[in-house]
């Protein structure tokens, strides 16, 4: 399941990153001023508010997407990988106090 939902949100990011690029900005940069195709399809205004808002929409799915994904995989991880094993720290610090001379032993 977390799976399935990390491919939709790649391929989200993706979407994103490609309708921020045919925005086209108000410094006439990006790659919706490259022929002005958006004119014809969209009508006069290009159809900004259109992607504007998409862009919008999209941005807040992307947010809460992280978080939720986060969330998930915070929960799945809460049980740590390395906790079936078993230290031999423990195991030769008792054996060194069993070997240790007593200090009676050396007077």
């Amino acid at each position: 399941m977390t799976t399935f939902l990390i491919v939709l949100f790649v391929i989200l990011s993706l979407f994103l990153a490609l309708f921020i690029l045919i925005q086209q900005g108000k410094g006439d940069m990006g790659l919706g001023g490259l022929g002005g195709g958006g004119q014809m399809l969209f009508g006069g205004s290009g159809g900004q508010s259109f992607f504007e808002k998409l862009t919008w929409i999209m941005g807040a799915i992307f947010i809460f997407g992280a978080l939720g994904l986060s969330i998930l995989k915070t929960k799945e991880t809460a049980k740590s990988r390395l906790s079936h094993f078993t230290t031999n720290q423990a195991q030769t610090s008792s054996q060194e106090n069993n070997t240790k001379p007593s200090e009676n032993d050396t007077k």
